[in-house]
Parts: structure tokens; C-alpha cells; sequence
């Protein structure tokens, strides 16, 4: 009887402590933004979404494309600006993995910790990243403010990667790629939106704010297309974020990951112009951007917020009577959106010119060469 009972209780310890040589099992959580502009036709243009003031921490890498692209005016074309994707560990004890981020249409312009790049920057691999749920919090910090470090509010485990130490994977992009939805304005100014893809797109959101004045909608599920009133938005904003929030938490994110990520782009989302917020669907997001992390996660959770902005004839008419008016302050909130403004209404100016390449002029003296 005994020898039943030792031999009960053996197999019962064996199946509850982990073999010293089984790999650590993790889930990874994954959260970014593709940021595009609508054409006439509603779907996203050719335009330069790279340049202007960054708030990146200078400890961030960064290409020598991004240098490039300073002597040159933001050269760097694309359809997409693929902005702040951070990868979030999870795990009960510590792990060592190898991530690989392919990005098949595109660059990868901003990445930290370090990382291995391919030679034109379309792929970036992370070697032997030490998960450790028990460190404790040990990241750098810079003086003044940035968006980048709201990232860091959540429960996920700090990472190593050789002597540098983060909360999350993080890496920036442009791209040239379509996208799953397409969004106009029809004759009678109504926002015509429609489903490009096989999958259904959820999380439609429309949001304007025009000189302070904030309103949107939530329009739930788009199957094949659906047209909204801008005369119908709710001009309580103030229950953007809860709305937002509750979307990307049935997505599969963390609440306190939906609330970072909000924080890091509350600022962006909500300024002067108009926009469609929407959830890229996971086949659209695996296709262009292919992750491979070995040993295998036990879960992998992606969510990337689609934002097309959209050139209404409000804007139009607001950009007109600013160069006009020769209004520097009115050109100047529409930041980096300002050229394809510009180039819709077939605008050519000095002002203009000034206005944007003032903009541009404000970028990050940061290299991958010269860090603090």
C-alpha cells in the first residue's frame, strides 16, 4: 500500500513542477496604430508621414533612413505611418526568447532595445530577450516629457536585451500597402465608408475636431459599407475614451494596455482635422507584418488601431482662408497632414511652404550615431 501511495504522490509531483528543461511558457500581448490619408476616391494616398517633431526619447535607435530623410524635406514616401507597435511580455517566471518582425511592404525607421536590422530595414530581430516578471522596474528615463513612457503603465514583465532594459519591444515604420476600408465624402457631405477586405472591420469610430470643437460616433461592425452624418455626430466627446477603451479590450487587449495606449495617443488622435478610427483585422496585420518568436508564446495577442484622416470641406475651406488671411497658427495645426491638404486642393504657396518645412524642420536631433 505504501509503495502505491509513494508512487500516487511521484507522479502527481511530476506533473506539477515544471521539467528544468521544458522552455518557460509566455503569452505576448501587441498593440500599434497605421496612420493613412484618405484621396478623393476614399482610399489612402501616397504622402510623407515621416518627419516633424518627435517626443522619442533620444536613447531610441534610429536609422540612418531617418537621417536621410531630414537632408531631404521627409522624402520618405508612403501610404502608412506604422506608429509605436510595442510588444508586451507576460510570463510566471523567467524566459529567454528571439523575436523577428518582418515588415513586407515597408521600413522600420525607430527601434528600441537594440536591435539586429536587415539591410533595407524591412526586418528587425530582437536576439535573446530576457523576460523577467521579478525584476524590478529599472528603465531609462530622459528629462522632460514624452509620450513614450505611458507605454510602460502595465502589469507586463520587464525585458533585457543585452545592457538595455525596457518594458516592451518597440519599433516605428512607413509603409506602402493597402488598407481594408476606404472613407469619402459623398456630394450631399455624408461620410461614406466602406469594407475592402474579406474580414469585417470593427471599432468604426469617426471623430472631428474642428477648432476646439470635438464630436464623434461609434458605428460599430462594418460589413460592406455604411454612410454616417456629420450632422449626427455626438458632440459629447468627454466618453471618447471609455468607448475607445471597451474596444480594444473586447479585442483581446489588457485594460491597463487599452489605457496605455490611449494615453500615448490621446494627444494625436484627438487633434484639429477629421479622422475614421477602426481595428485592423489580424489578417491584414499578420500579412504585413509577419512575427516570429521562438520558443513559441503560448498566446499571442495583436491589436492595431487603423486612423485614415479625412479631408472634409470644412478643412478645405479652413486652410483657404488661412492663406488668404495669411493665418500661420491655422496652417500649423494640421502638422503633418498639411501637405496632402495642400496638394488635394492643388495649393501652391510661400506661406505653405514655410509653414511645412517649419514643420518638418522641428525633428529630433538624434542619431543612431550621436545619443546623450
Amino acid at each position: 500500500m505504501k509503495n502505491v501511495l509513494f508512487s500516487i504522490v511521484t507522479l502527481a509531483l511530476a506533473f506539477a513542477l515544471p521539467n528544468a528543461t521544458d522552455a518557460p511558457g509566455f503569452g505576448v500581448h501587441e498593440w500599434g496604430t497605421f496612420t493613412s490619408v484618405a484621396g478623393e476616391n476614399g482610399t489612402a494616398i501616397t504622402w510623407r508621414p515621416f518627419g516633424g517633431p518627435t517626443d522619442l526619447p533620444c536613447f531610441v535607435d534610429r536609422s540612418r533612413i531617418v537621417d536621410q530623410v531630414r537632408n531631404v524635406k521627409g522624402a520618405l514616401m508612403g501610404t502608412v505611418r506604422m506608429e509605436t507597435p510595442v510588444l508586451y511580455f507576460y510570463a510566471s517566471r523567467e524566459a529567454i526568447a528571439n523575436v523577428k518582425v518582418r515588415f513586407t511592404k515597408g521600413v522600420i525607421t525607430e527601434w528600441y532595445p537594440r536591435a539586429a536590422m536587415s539591410a533595407f530595414n524591412s526586418t528587425i530581430e530582437w536576439h535573446e530577450v530576457r523576460v523577467s516578471p521579478a525584476s524590478a522596474p529599472d528603465f531609462p528615463v530622459e528629462p522632460g516629457r514624452s509620450h513614450y513612457y505611458a507605454a510602460r503603465e502595465t502589469a507586463a514583465a520587464p525585458l533585457e536585451v543585452g545592457s538595455q532594459k525596457e518594458k516592451f519591444l518597440f519599433y516605428r515604420g512607413v509603409g506602402t500597402f493597402s488598407l481594408p476600408v476606404s472613407v469619402k465624402m459623398t456630394d450631399d457631405r455624408k461620410i461614406l465608408v466602406k469594407n475592402l477586405g474579406p474580414d469585417a472591420v470593427s471599432g468604426i469610430i469617426f471623430f472631428e475636431n474642428r477648432g476646439g470643437q470635438k464630436r464623434y460616433t461609434v458605428a460599430g461592425t462594418l460589413a460592406n459599407e455604411i454612410v454616417l452624418d456629420l450632422e449626427s455626430l455626438n458632440r459629447d466627446a468627454s466618453a471618447l475614451d471609455v468607448d475607445l477603451e471597451r474596444i480594444l479590450v473586447e479585442q483581446g487587449l489588457y485594460q491597463a494596455e487599452a489605457r496605455a495606449m490611449i494615453e500615448t495617443w490621446r494627444d494625436s488622435w484627438c487633434e484639429e482635422g477629421a479622422r475614421l478610427f477602426y481595428i485592423v483585422p489580424g489578417r491584414v496585420i499578420d500579412s504585413v507584418l509577419p512575427l516570429d518568436i521562438q520558443p513559441a508564446p503560448a498566446q499571442v495577442t495583436r491589436v492595431f488601431v487603423g486612423r485614415m484622416e479625412v479631408i472634409t470641406p470644412a478643412i478645405e475651406e479652413d486652410v483657404k482662408q488661412a492663406i488668404t488671411n495669411n493665418d500661420l497658427a491655422a496652417l500649423e495645426k494640421y502638422g503633418r497632414f498639411l501637405q496632402p491638404i495642400a496638394q488635394r486642393l492643388g495649393l501652391q504657396s510661400r506661406l505653405l511652404d514655410s509653414v511645412y518645412s517649419n514643420y518638418l524642420s522641428q525633428a529630433s536631433a538624434c542619431s543612431p550615431h550621436k545619443k546623450p
